[in-house]
């Protein structure tokens, strides 16, 4: 018997132009106040936005929520008010600043974009998009949503929220990320030639307090006549994603040494994951726990280790076991590499999460 295709999902046409001003009407009067960006009633005083600024925030907002990232960014423009100031940083200053941020190619990148911007775009920040997407750790999405924020130019911005509230809009039934560019191409209809810059943060205000993943209120949605899950009573089924595999774990061991109240830290390789970070000392990470050989091989003098317990983390492709090693340096024992970090002040080391776990964990074992 001959099967039948399945037809191709046809994008509903949908009412731009008023869907555009109920979404602008709701955002002057319900659209978040964040400290990089301007409102359309800061614009009408005069306010310019800095781009600077907002492209500081949109590398911090990847993968991170804004009541993690705004300290961060906070502290970021106090100590570097300028491209110019964090361009001439020491890298090693900018990854210790990042540190507890996650995804620390972010950081490293983030340096990189500044000194490109400072010393060869003469401290300014391109508007064009093909310029921006040839800065270090700019992609689409980050490209769109500076020259939408920052200089107010038309652009097709995406991210999670907006993917949720697109994706119940017309009951998208081609799973993420699969349905990516028909998403892409929803936004694109929608986008406001007017006044870009505001409704590209609309849309992102709205997937962030009203369209939410669990708890949608529909009630104060200004779509919601215009949304087909509303009106079919399913909302939080979508966004539709295909079944993820279980993420592979990854083990190793990592060895706490302390002398006189300070830590032996080192700093990893420039590549791979957390590059360029601060970690506690340890052996590679791998599918097997480190054997007693790994262990010998790898520990920085011959002591009687004791083993603290085990920290867990998981990253985007994998999760890591680390078990903590304890021991005290021995007299006369110097390291080839690294330093010596006072306990005290272990917040300004830049340990990356994981490590800051390890070394939290040795600390407390050693005080029972």
């Amino acid at each position: 018997m001959r099967e039948h295709a399945v037809p191709e999902f046809e994008i509903p046409d949908l009412p731009a132009a008023p869907m555009r001003a109920a979404l602008l009407d709701w955002y002057d009067r319900e659209g978040r106040s964040l400290p990089w960006r301007i409102r359309p009633e800061d614009r009408a005083a005069g306010a310019i936005a800095d781009p600077y600024a907002i492209w500081l925030s949109e590398i911090m907002l990847q993968q991170t929520t804004v009541p993690h990232a705004t300290p961060y960014w906070e502290r970021f423009l106090e100590r570097w008010p300028q491209v110019s100031d964090l361009a001439a940083a020491p890298r090693e200053d900018v990854l210790a600043a990042w540190a507890g941020l996650g995804y620390y190619a972010r950081a490293r990148n983030l340096h990189a974009c500044a000194q490109v911007v400072a010393f060869e775009l003469d401290g300014v920040f391109p508007s064009d998009l093909k310029a921006l997407l040839a800065l270090p750790g700019v992609g689409d999405y980050t490209a769109n949503a500076i020259r939408a924020a920052a200089f107010d130019q038309p652009a097709s911005v995406v991210d999670g929220n907006v993917e949720r509230v697109l994706t119940r809009l017309v009951r998208m039934p081609t799973p993420l990320p699969k349905a990516k560019p028909q998403i892409k191409g929803i936004a694109s209809g929608l986008a406001s030639p007017e006044r870009p810059g505001d409704y590209a943060q609309a849309i992102m205000d709205l997937g962030a307090t009203v369209c939410s993943p669990k708890s949608p209120d529909c009630a104060a949605c200004p779509w919601s006549g215009w949304c087909a899950a509303r009106a079919e009573g399913d909302q939080t089924r979508y966004p539709l994603k295909e079944k993820k595999k279980p993420k592979p774990v990854r083990r190793g061991a990592c060895f706490h040494v302390l002398r006189e109240g300070a830590i032996w830290l080192r700093r990893r390789p420039e590549t791979g994951l957390l590059g360029a970070m601060m970690e506690v000392p340890g052996t590679g990470w791998s599918d097997n726990a480190p054997s007693e050989a790994d262990l010998e091989s790898a520990a920085p003098f011959e002591a009687d280790w004791r083993n603290a317990g085990q920290v867990r983390h998981v990253f985007t492709h994998f999760a890591l076991e680390l078990d903590v090693l304890c021991a005290t340096a021995p007299d006369g024992w110097t390291p080839d590499e690294g330093v010596w970090a006072p306990v005290r002040d272990l917040k300004e080391a830049g340990l990356p999460s994981v490590m800051m776990k390890a070394a939290k964990l040795g600390l407390e074992t050693r005080l029972l």
